[in-house]
């Protein structure tokens, strides 16, 4: 392991803990010192590792006490998202994956009808070059990432800050996953007249239609998606 790599590993072995419940919300944390000689590590290393937890929500880190674990449920941000989707392990959290792609179906129709309402000269020849790369990707990941622009353009349409936050942070979690995901979302990408029927009746400043056009784009990927959390639910 390099030198540079020391606090990311630390990072992630102690996050990972916490996420899996190993270390509980209330739980303190052995000094950095014995941290250190628990893992092997330096003590700067171990100080870099409880910073960065520190600034996810995920420790509570007192100047002469004890580091204690907090709740991320309670006070992290949508900066988690992408660790808890996909754990250090490399495994996938389904039920974090369900909780993203039900925030998405309703999360896209409100910002499609914002950007319906607050549309700008220069939306309608972006839309139209991304909906281009859409239908000439060669296949459902090509797609899938020209998808993303898309959606990047409608948010930068709907001008709302707290909209393009929570979007950053769903895009951060699923964005390095889309490769393992092409085949799912291939019922959605796949569909090039429905992202130019939602770009025409957002150009034209439909609000409800484009509120109507996004849940239909949307809805057969969920679903498909759905039922793949659903059935590993069920195989617990």
């Amino acid at each position: 392991m390099s030198r540079k790599s020391v606090p990311d590993e630390v990072f992630e072995q102690l996050m990972a803990q916490m996420v899996s419940g190993k270390l509980a919300p209330g739980d303190s944390l052995p000094s950095e010192r014995r941290l250190a000689e628990l893992l092997g590590v330096s003590r700067p290393a171990v100080r870099e590792a409880l910073q960065r937890l520190a600034q996810s929500g995920l420790v509570d880190v007192r100047q002469g006490g004890a580091t204690t674990v907090q709740d991320y449920r309670q006070i992290g941000g949508l900066d988690l998202l992408p660790r808890l989707l996909v754990q250090p392990d490399g495994e996938f959290n389904w039920r974090v994956g369900r909780s993203i792609v039900e925030t998405r179906l309703q999360l896209g129709p409100n910002i499609a009808e914002l950007a319906a309402r607050r549309r700008t000269p220069e939306l309608e020849p972006q839309l139209a070059a991304v909906v281009g790369r859409i239908g000439d990707a060669a296949d459902e990941v090509e797609r899938a990432r020209a998808a993303v622009d898309y959606w990047d353009l409608l948010v930068d349409a709907a001008d709302s800050i707290v909209y393009r936050l929570l979007y950053n942070g769903l895009r951060a979690a699923y964005e390095p996953v889309l490769e393992s995901l092409g085949s799912l979302m291939s019922a959605e990408v796949d569909q090039v007249d429905l992202y130019q029927g939602l770009a025409d009746v957002i150009v034209a400043g439909y609000e409800e239609a484009a509120r109507r056009a996004a849940t239909e784009l949307l809805t057969p990927a969920t679903e498909m998606f759905l039922t793949v959390f659903q059935q590993l639910e069920e195989a617990e």
